[in-house]
């Protein structure tokens, strides 16, 4: 008998959890949706950026780079990245086109050996060019790619912050969860926290110096992530930006890699 009164407890408490797990749901993807919304109509860009890697003694070296963006109407954004220091890097580029539902397409030209290589979804968890980001972090913020789940209200610093967890749809992504911190004004990404498939922290981005473009869009002029469990660390530094400059969808064709200067 008290086997079966603890079944009918547990069978009740579960179904009046149910609402408050689906207005999370729906709140979480409410967020996300204007997160996307108000980042929509820049077109396309390229900016200037510098990549300082840094070892857990704190020893850096520095990259120089040229992205190119396009934002497509109906799918994901194209993004193109040359590499033009230093020497040994000099010439790299690495070409994706993001998909809301399908897996995304990644391809990297090395002029060391003077081939173009397409990254494999299972491979997408792998650094990027030796930086603490990941394949699958250089591509476009896709609603389709995650499930999402309001958590909290919280203050990030003198923002106060809508505390939001996305679970990738992506079976081979490299992370069970990300946890992010979206503030309520602007819907910026402040904060990102990053957990391995064994749901352990992984790494933590922080963006910031964030200016308005076009009196709409805002992007980080920094974005530093630091990796929980190496102590190794990558900044993003960008360091110029112009929007609506011409490109068209033939400048992030596949052959477009080779002919990146």
């Amino acid at each position: 008998m008290f086997k079966t009164l603890n079944k009918m407890l547990f069978v009740s408490a579960l179904l009046c959890a149910l609402p408050l797990v689906a207005d999370e749901q729906a709140k979480g993807l409410a967020i996300a949706q204007e997160q996307k919304a108000r980042d929509r109509g820049w077109v396309e860009s390229e900016s200037e950026l510098q990549m300082i890697l840094r070892n857990a003694q704190g020893r850096e070296s520095a990259r120089r780079m040229r992205t190119f963006a396009l934002e497509v109407q109906g799918d994901g954004d194209k993004a193109l990245t040359i590499f033009d220091e230093p020497l040994d890097v000099r010439g790299s580029a690495f070409l994706t086109h993001s998909h809301p539902t399908a897996e995304d397409d990644q391809w990297l030209y090395l002029p060391s050996v003077k081939r173009t290589r397409r990254i494999a979804s299972r491979n997408k968890s792998g650094p990027f060019m030796a930086s603490e980001f990941a394949y699958e972090d250089m591509t476009s913020f896709e609603l389709e790619k995650f499930s999402f789940r309001y958590l909290r209200d919280e203050a990030c610093g003198e923002l106060q912050c809508y505390v939001v967890e996305q679970t990738p749809t992506d079976t081979f992504s490299g992370y069970s969860k990300i946890i992010v911190w979206v503030d309520q004004a602007h819907y910026r990404v402040i904060q990102a926290e990053y957990y391995d498939r064994k749901a352990s922290l992984l790494k933590t981005l922080t963006a910031s110096d964030y200016r308005q473009y076009l009196d709409k869009f805002w992007r980080p002029h920094k974005l530093h992530m630091l990796n929980a469990q190496t102590g190794k660390s990558t900044d993003l530094v960008l360091e110029t930006i112009r929007f609506q400059t011409g490109r068209t969808a033939a400048d992030f064709d596949v052959s477009a890699l080779e002919r990146a200067r």
